[in-house]
């Protein structure tokens, strides 16, 4: 892992590198890059790095009159339990915690089972499942008690 590095995703490849992770993770949402510019304007969207290689992303969503801030790690399956998504979950619940202190929240999409996993083994709690208009698979938002 020591050649992980993660970045906040603002030059045009790194917002590349985010969208791609991103719509591998969540086919059912694939964003364009116009839709992952507009997000970087009010989210905190960081890229892990192994070496030159995106093997994952997240998001650090502020907090809003209905939901809590909210952060979402998401890594490729070909590195999964390797740290790399404790690096970016880490890194993002730290920031989280600087824009509020009312909880934490973070989505996973349902057929994601390793995420799921991934929440729960770090104390998230089930709150809600939705599915987004057009869409057959749920999204999960858990939270920290």
């Amino acid at each position: 892992m020591n050649d992980l590095r993660i970045e906040r995703a603002s030059s045009e490849a790194q917002l590349a590198d985010w969208r791609t992770v991103h719509n591998t993770i969540i086919p059912t949402a694939v964003l364009s890059l116009d839709e992952v510019r507009e997000r970087a304007g009010r989210n905190r969207l960081d890229v892990a790095y192994l070496g030159e290689v995106a093997v994952g992303c997240s998001t650090v969503r502020p907090p809003d009159e209905e939901t809590a801030a909210t952060v979402i790690a998401r890594t490729l399956p070909g590195f999964r339990e390797r740290g790399f998504g404790t690096a970016l979950y880490e890194r993002g619940l730290a920031h989280a915690r600087t824009l509020s202190d009312e909880g934490v929240e973070t989505v996973v999409l349902a057929s994601n089972e390793e995420g799921l996993r991934f929440a729960l083994a770090r104390g998230f709690v089930e709150v809600e499942r939705y599915v987004l208009p057009g869409d057959a698979v749920p999204f999960v938002t858990l939270r920290l008690p």
